[in-house]
């Protein structure tokens, strides 16, 4: 339940760089008659300008920023708009990194998965002095601590266009053989199909799928059933996707085993699926939400599409796209 707040307008500054999700915070912000959305940004730079003009009551500051990240744009606000007080909202659960974002003097730290239910709580928390916490974090063991916490943690977004079906199986094959001998936990969403050639492929090159599965270093999904849970309505939900994502990724982590500094890596293909049901938008935009939530997490993935769909003179603005939205392409078959 909401505490109720006492100021009669209270200015709010909300910095995230995906559109989407600052839509939602400002929807969300805009039910308390008290809350007015002053202005959104979506880089660091802009941020400190932004709240240098503004002076607002409130700022809602996501860590992973362009140009310059949420903690360090923090400490700068602190000095241009000392009385704003800070509310981080973001999908990175590193235990070094809240504890960085916090000791900026932010006066909260929420979860973008426990946005629904827990952004107003946190923001009338926070504008009566107290600090809030997402209680996720408190029992979270996914908190891989970083040497700089206020450095956007590494993470790499790759695509492979491959030629066939076999190709797709000896590319997650590869993929899924390096993350294992090196210590990872690996999340795989494939076709069915893909996934019953996959494990032939895996255990032929003398993977132990099984005992993967059991320990928790491979958990293996169907890329048809794992979209199903990322709609609300038939849509893509970025709130659900942060939840279900961030759950598969703190639940893998529990089967990374080993002193050395290891990861959770992904690959599958449930944005293709949306290409092949002639849904390329939606794939798009699961690529971008995609991004946006596992770079908080530095975590790997591998996307795997077939090259058919993009070999017509329609479809290239439609594969540049998707390209921008990865950090790396793999043109395989070109």
């Amino acid at each position: 339940m909401v505490v109720p707040l006492t100021t009669s307008s209270i200015r709010v500054l909300v910095v995230d760089d995906y559109a989407p999700w600052r839509r939602f915070v400002s929807s969300t912000l805009q039910t308390q008659p008290e809350l007015e959305v002053v202005a959104e940004v979506s880089d660091g730079l802009d941020a400190i300008y932004q709240s240098q003009e503004l002076q607002p009551d409130l700022i809602l500051l996501d860590i992973g920023l362009p140009v310059l990240n949420g903690i360090e744009a923090a400490r700068r606000i602190r000095e241009v708009s000392p009385a704003s007080k800070i509310l981080f909202v973001s999908e990175n659960r590193s235990v070094d990194v809240v504890e960085a974002a916090l000791s900026t003097g932010a006066g909260g730290y929420v979860v973008k998965s426990d946005g629904a239910s827990k952004l107003l709580p946190a923001v009338a928390a926070v504008l009566q002095g107290k600090q809030f916490v997402s209680v996720s974090l408190t029992n979270s063991d996914f908190s891989e601590p970083t040497k700089d916490p206020a450095v956007r943690i590494t993470h790499r977004h790759e695509v492979a266009f491959y030629a066939d079906d076999p190709s797709v199986v000896n590319g997650y094959a590869c993929f899924i053989e390096s993350a294992l001998k090196s210590g990872n936990a690996v999340i795989v969403a494939v076709t069915e199909s893909h996934r019953a050639s996959l494990v032939l492929r895996l255990e032929a090159d003398g993977v132990d799928v099984a005992a993967a599965i059991k320990q928790g270093s491979c958990i293996l999904l169907d890329s048809t059933e794992t979209l199903s849970r990322l709609l609300v309505d038939g849509t893509l939900d970025p709130v659900r996707c942060a939840q279900v994502v961030g759950d598969l990724i703190t639940g893998a982590a529990k089967g990374v085993k080993g002193e050395r500094a290891r990861r959770v890596v992904v690959c599958g293909e449930i944005a293709p699926i949306l290409v092949s049901k002639g849904n390329a938008e939606g794939a798009i935009k699961l690529e971008h939400l995609w991004d946006e939530i596992t770079r908080g997490y530095g975590v790997d993935t591998l996307c795997g599409y077939l090259r058919s769909p993009f070999l017509s003179t329609e479809s290239g603005p439609i594969f540049e796209r998707i390209c921008a939205e990865h950090s790396a392409v793999h043109r395989l078959g070109y």
